[in-house]
C-alpha cells in the first residue's frame, strides 16, 4: 500500500491526514491549534494593533508540521517509505515579508515589534484605503484584467496589503526581499525551493497564465516605488497546481519522520483544493467550503466577467476549466462572535448539564423555531462583504430585536443571513451566464450542523449535498500530493485520475422543505432590500459610523 499526506492550514489551526492513495481512505488525522491564534489586538510583545488588523505567527505554521505529521504516521503505523507524496493548502490571501533565505522578518529581533513584519492573515482588512485607490487607478487606466476580478480588487489580496506596508512601514518594505503567500512559504520550508502556486497567484495576486502580472506602468501609477514590484518582491516562478515543487529536505524529513526527497506538491488554496476531493469534475456544480468564512467555486468552459466575483482564473481550480470564485468573509466567525460575547452563564450551564457544546445547544433550540418566527433579519457582514459587493467597510446588522429576543433566535438569524448571502452569490452567477444547477457543501460546519444545511436548502430552493470527506481540504491536498508523486511511485499522473480514485462523493442530501421555501422567499426579498440599501450607496451609514469610530480611536491613541 502507498499513502499520501495532506496538510490543511486553516484560520485557527492546521490539520494533517494520512490517506490510502488507492481509494482515499483516511487512516489517521491530527489537528494542532495555533498557539498564537489570530492576533487582532496586539503582538506577542504587547505592541497594539489598529482596527481591522489580523496577523499570525509563522512559527505556528511550522509547529503544525512538527506535531501533526509525525502523529499521523504514528497513528497509522505505516512505514515512512510508503508515504509517496505530500500536499498542502492554505487560507489565502495570507502573506508575509521574508528575506532571500525565507526567514520571516518577524523572526528578526530588529523587526519583531513592527506589526508589518508579521503574517497578514486573509481577513486582515486594514488595507482598504489601498484597495480603494488601486481600484480607482485600474478603472481610470482601463486595465482589462480588472474585469476578471468582478471589477474590484479586495483589501484581502496581495497588492493592497503590500502597498499598506510601503505606506505605513517603508523600512519593512525595504528590508523584505520577498512578499510571499504563506502557502508558498510552507512549501519552501519543506523543500528548500521557492515556488509560487498558480492558484493563489491567479486569484489573489492578479496573475494571468497568458498575460502574466499587470504591467510595471500600472504599479508605477500607484506609487513610483512600486514600478518594479514584481521583479523586486515577487521573484520565483509561478508553477501550475498539480506540479511537484520538489522533495523534502534532509533536515525537514528528519523533523517529520519521513524519507528525504519525498515529493511535495506546489501549494494550493484551502477552498480550491477541495474541489477534486468531493468529486466535482464538471460545470455548474457549485462547491461551498463552509468554515470561518465561506468560499464558493464553480467551473465553466467559458470565461466571462461577473461583477462582484472574487475572480475567474483559467486552470485555477482544475485543468481545462475556467474556475470561478466568490465568497463570504464571515460565516463561522458569526457564530463564534455570538457564543463568545453574548451567551449568559445560565445558558452555558444548561448546555453543560446536558452534555452539549454551546453551539449544539443553540442549534437545538433554534431548530425548534419555524422560519421567520423570531422576527429577526440579519445582514452577514460582520467581516465586511466579499461578494458581491466587495466592500470590507460594510458592517453587521440585525433587525427586529425586542426585549423577548433569545440568543438562539439570534443564532438562527445569523445562519439564515449566511444562507441569504450565498443565494445572492448564486443568483449573481446565474444572471451573468454561469450555470449553477447543483450545490455541494463541505467543511466542518456542513458536517456538524444539520439545521444550517437544511436552511441553505430551503433558502436556495435546491438540494444541498454534503461532501463525504469531513476534512475535504486536507484530502484534496493529499490528492495533489499523490499527483506530485506520479503513477510510477504509486500515485497518479493527473488530478482527474486521482480525484476519481481518492475523492469522496456526497453522502447526505438535504432537500428543500416545501412549507419553509415560501417563507424564506419573503425573507430573502427583505434581505435583498437591505443588502442593496446599505451596500449599494443609497445609505452609507455603516461607513459613516465606521469613519467616526476610526477618528475617535485615533484620538484615544494620541
Amino acid at each position: 500500500m502507498k499513502y499520501a499526506i495532506g496538510i490543511d492550514y486553516g484560520t485557527l489551526s492546521g490539520r494533517a491526514v494520512l490517506v490510502n492513495t488507492t481509494d482515499g481512505r483516511e487512516l489517521a488525522s491530527a489537528v494542532y491549534p495555533y498557539p498564537h491564534g489570530v492576533m487582532e489586538r496586539e503582538l506577542p510583545d504587547g505592541t497594539p494593533l489598529g482596527i481591522d488588523w489580523a496577523l499570525q505567527h509563522p512559527q505556528d505554521y511550522l509547529d503544525v508540521l512538527y506535531h501533526t505529521v509525525p502523529e499521523v504516521i504514528r497513528q497509522a503505523g505505516v512505514s515512512p517509505r510508503d508515504v509517496i507524496g505530500i500536499g498542502t493548502d492554505f487560507t489565502a490571501c495570507t502573506v508575509l515579508p521574508v528575506k532571500k533565505d525565507g526567514t520571516p522578518l518577524s523572526f528578526m529581533k530588529e523587526f519583531s515589534a513592527n506589526p508589518h513584519a508579521w503574517v497578514k492573515l486573509w481577513k486582515h482588512h486594514a488595507a482598504q484605503d489601498e484597495a480603494n485607490r488601486l481600484n480607482e487607478v485600474a478603472e481610470k487606466r482601463g486595465e482589462k484584467w480588472l474585469a476578471n476580478y468582478g471589477g474590484k480588487v479586495s483589501s484581502e489580496w496581495a497588492f493592497p496589503k503590500l502597498w499598506q506596508v510601503l505606506n505605513e512601514a517603508p523600512d519593512i518594505y525595504d528590508a523584505m526581499d520577498l512578499w510571499v503567500e504563506a502557502g508558498d512559504w510552507i512549501v519552501w520550508q519543506l523543500t528548500g525551493a521557492l515556488t509560487r502556486n498558480s492558484c493563489a497567484a491567479g486569484y489573489k495576486a492578479l496573475y494571468n497564465k497568458r498575460a502574466g502580472f499587470p504591467e510595471p506602468s500600472f504599479f508605477a501609477a500607484l506609487d513610483p516605488k512600486l514600478e518594479h514590484v514584481i521583479d523586486d518582491k515577487f521573484a520565483g516562478d509561478v508553477v501550475p497546481i498539480g506540479s511537484a515543487a520538489g522533495g523534502l529536505t534532509v533536515a525537514m524529513a528528519g523533523r517529520l519522520g519521513l524519507e528525504p526527497n519525498t515529493p511535495v506538491a506546489v501549494g494550493n488554496v484551502d477552498a480550491h483544493v477541495c474541489v477534486p476531493a468531493v468529486g466535482i469534475d464538471r460545470t455548474g456544480k457549485m462547491l461551498a467550503i463552509v468554515g470561518t468564512s465561506t468560499c464558493h467555486m464553480v467551473l465553466d468552459t467559458k470565461e466571462v466577467q461577473v461583477p462582484g466575483m472574487c475572480g475567474v482564473v483559467e486552470d485555477g481550480i482544475l485543468p481545462g476549466f475556467a474556475g470561478y470564485e466568490a465568497g463570504q468573509s464571515c460565516v463561522g466567525d458569526h457564530f463564534a462572535w455570538l457564543t463568545d460575547k453574548y451567551i449568559s452563564k445560565q445558558h452555558e450551564d444548561e448546555a453543560k448539564s446536558r452534555g452539549l457544546t454551546i453551539h449544539e445547544y443553540l442549534t437545538e433550540k433554534a431548530s425548534e423555531q419555524k422560519p421567520g418566527q423570531s422576527g429577526l433579519l440579519a445582514l452577514d457582514w460582520w467581516n465586511g462583504n466579499r461578494s458581491v459587493l466587495v466592500d470590507v467597510d460594510l458592517t453587521g446588522m440585525m433587525l427586529g430585536f425586542t426585549l423577548q429576543t433569545e440568543p438562539w433566535e439570534m443564532y438562527r438569524a445569523l445562519i439564515e443571513a449566511t444562507a441569504y448571502g450565498t443565494r445572492m452569490i448564486v443568483e449573481n452567477f446565474r444572471e451573468n451566464g454561469i450555470a449553477v444547477d447543483a450545490f455541494v457543501a463541505s467543511g466542518g460546519i456542513s458536517h456538524k450542523n444539520e439545521l444550517m444545511m437544511q436552511i441553505y436548502a430551503d433558502v436556495l430552493n435546491m438540494p444541498v449535498q454534503v461532501a463525504g470527506a469531513a476534512q475535504g481540504p486536507a484530502l484534496g491536498s493529499a490528492i495533489f500530493g499523490a499527483v506530485a508523486a506520479g503513477a510510477k511511485a504509486g500515485g497518479y499522473d493527473d488530478v482527474f485520475a486521482a480525484a476519481r480514485a481518492m475523492g469522496k462523493a456526497e453522502n447526505r442530501v438535504y432537500t428543500p422543505n416545501p412549507t419553509a421555501v415560501p417563507v424564506y422567499e419573503k425573507l430573502f426579498a427583505e434581505y435583498r432590500v437591505l443588502h442593496d440599501y446599505f451596500g449599494r450607496g443609497e445609505n452609507d451609514v455603516m461607513k459613516r459610523i465606521k469613519n467616526i469610530k476610526l477618528a475617535q480611536s485615533s484620538k484615544e491613541e494620541v
